[in-house]
């Protein structure tokens, strides 16, 4: 019985899961624009799909595991299961004001519009600092809609935090910090868990191996 995992169809989530799959020594037959492939060499079908509906697709049993941003998790997924945390891909989900602005504290943030692709993750966080605020849900280029009037702030991504910049931004509340993870469906089967196992130890084997540091010397032979 074959694994079914999800990856993201594009960017650079999507190299990096390629990546730890051919490091753990995993083969996959990629053919251009497939959206399914097999793996040569290991009881797996990849699955590319939208990072943001990958959560759905779990929760359905349509795939077994998924290789997936936590920041979405966080947003989409709660319930689902995180059978280990990958180490790449890493980010953090953050407010972010002009910064003419003189913020002192996420106080200042009350009544004020924040545009957002992340609602669930930013309305938690105001309800646990008890301040309301309005959110305005927008797909992409969030950072934008300070700049057109259409928020007072912002919350998404942060990465090296040159968008922000670029926007006239400046980072002022860290949220969560995120990095990619593997998800495991609650109606993965238990044949297909025995094929995670083997998966989860060629994972974990990599992970170990990339925190490792080589130290060659050479000795002389009558030392």
């Amino acid at each position: 019985m074959k694994l079914k995992i999800a990856i993201q169809k594009s960017g650079r989530l999507n190299e990096d899961s390629l990546k730890i799959l051919k490091d753990c020594g995993i083969s996959i037959d990629n053919g251009k624009d497939q959206l399914k492939a097999s793996a040569r060499n290991f009881p797996m079908e990849v699955f590319y799909l939208r990072n943001g509906d990958i959560p759905q697709y779990l929760r359905d049993g349509v795939v077994d595991v998924a290789i997936i941003g936590e920041n979405v998790l966080v947003e989409k997924g709660e319930d689902l299961r995180i059978a280990e945390k990958l180490g790449f891909s890493k980010c953090r989900v953050s407010l972010a004001v002009p910064k003419s602005n003189n913020y002192e504290s996420v106080r200042d943030l009350e009544g004020k519009r924040i545009a957002t692709s992340y609602p669930n993750t930013v309305a938690s966080y105001l309800k646990e600092k008890g301040v309301e605020a309005e959110l305005h849900i927008i797909s992409g280029s969030v950072e934008i809609a300070p700049n057109i009037g259409l928020a007072d702030a912002v919350c998404d991504i942060v990465s090296s935090g040159s968008t922000l910049f670029k926007n006239n931004l400046k980072e002022v509340e860290k949220i969560l910090t995120s990095e990619a993870v593997l998800a495991v469906s609650p109606n993965i089967g238990d044949e297909q868990e025995e094929v995670l196992a083997k998966l989860l130890f060629r994972i974990r084997s990599v992970l170990t191996a990339r925190l490792s540091k080589y130290v060659l010397m050479n000795v002389p032979n009558d030392k």
